[in-house]
């Protein structure tokens, strides 16, 4: 259990970002043990597919992030030094890392050190060329065809997380952030299987970034030089890759009505009535009138981005549709 401590200062300094390189990084973990993410199974059998027919030598980038994964090198997983940074932006940052600040990284892995990144060692500049361009070629292959989709939905939990802590503060912001994370008397706690300790933030404040691959777990990293940071499963990666968002669940469509149910499948990410009606063909005012029923219901929440009022599932409906989709349930 990890108990991050917070003062008035750590409060103002909560901020939000993304990061193309951390997705990169923790998709491997999903492709080199895919049983362990039965969540991603169709991306992954699809990747380890255009992997093998692209003949990829990803070993480099591979055997940095170690499964199963206590720890991963800070040399390939940094925080995002800015909001929203594109992955050109951060690869530059990975190549301009100094030599010796390479090699004390990789002195901390477990030894023996694999003998795909001797190079690394023994190189720093050439090395991290060389890991640069194999961690475009594995993006190019593995997320840049599903990036958009992805960058929609972490950009949408971003806003939603905000949306939370101005509504209610710090408490609203972390309720329902993840099961493994827990506000309790000014500190986060935060289930770890490898780690015990009490970290206190010092002002540094919290760095929160959503993640697609991470899930089941949140990682924490923790130690200078970079803000304390906490990547989690953003709302709606359940379904990033599962079966048509507009074929409702018959079980809970015998609830709610077919319209209403193929309305929350289509909310992974919020949308406007215009955004809803386009996807799901229905006429506007339809759309408004079921979500002020499922408003009413407790099933959605809304909330203002600028000119336009965005819609949301809430918790309550994230598990009912979690609970149609789980394994074992069986639609008659």
């Amino acid at each position: 259990m990890l108990r991050l401590v917070f003062n008035a200062r750590d409060l103002a300094n909560i901020r939000f970002g993304f990061s193309p390189l951390w997705e990169v990084v923790a998709s491997v973990r999903v492709v080199k043990d895919p049983d362990a993410h039965p969540m991603h199974a169709t991306w992954s059998a699809q990747v380890r597919q255009r992997l093998t027919e692209a003949a990829l030598d990803w070993r480099m980038l591979s055997d940095l992030v170690p499964v199963p994964t206590r720890s991963i090198p800070g040399l390939i997983s940094p925080p995002p030094a800015v909001p929203s940074p594109d992955l050109e932006l951060e690869l530059r940052s990975l190549s301009g890392l100094e030599p010796d600040r390479v090699r004390s990284i990789l002195d901390e892995m477990p030894h023996p050190r694999p003998r795909s990144l001797e190079p690394l060692y023994a190189d720093p500049p050439a090395g991290l060329r060389r890991l640069v361009d194999v961690v475009r070629g594995y993006w190019e292959l593995a997320l840049a065809p599903h990036w958009p989709r992805m960058l929609r939905l972490l950009e949408d939990d971003v806003l939603y997380r905000a949306h939370r802590l101005t509504d209610g503060g710090t408490r609203h912001l972390f309720a329902d952030l993840n099961a493994r994370v827990r506000w309790h008397d000014d500190a986060l706690y935060v289930v770890n299987n490898h780690f015990t300790r009490a970290v206190e933030l010092a002002g540094r404040g919290l760095l929160l970034v959503p993640s697609v691959f991470v899930w089941p777990r949140v990682f924490a990293r923790l130690d200078p030089p970079w803000q304390p940071t906490l990547r989690y499963p953003p709302r709606g990666v359940a379904r990033l890759w599962g079966r048509d968002r507009l074929d409702p669940p018959t079980a809970l469509a015998a609830v709610l009505g077919r319209t209403r149910t193929m309305l929350l499948a289509a909310l992974d990410a919020p949308a406007s009535t215009t955004d809803l009606a386009r996807e799901t063909g229905l006429s506007a005012g339809g759309v408004s009138q079921h979500l002020t029923a499922l408003r009413a219901a407790g099933l959605v929440e809304a909330y203002r981005r600028g000119r336009y009022v965005l819609y949301a599932r809430t918790t309550v409906a994230e598990a009912l549709l979690a609970g149609v989709a789980a394994p074992g349930h069986r639609e008659e």
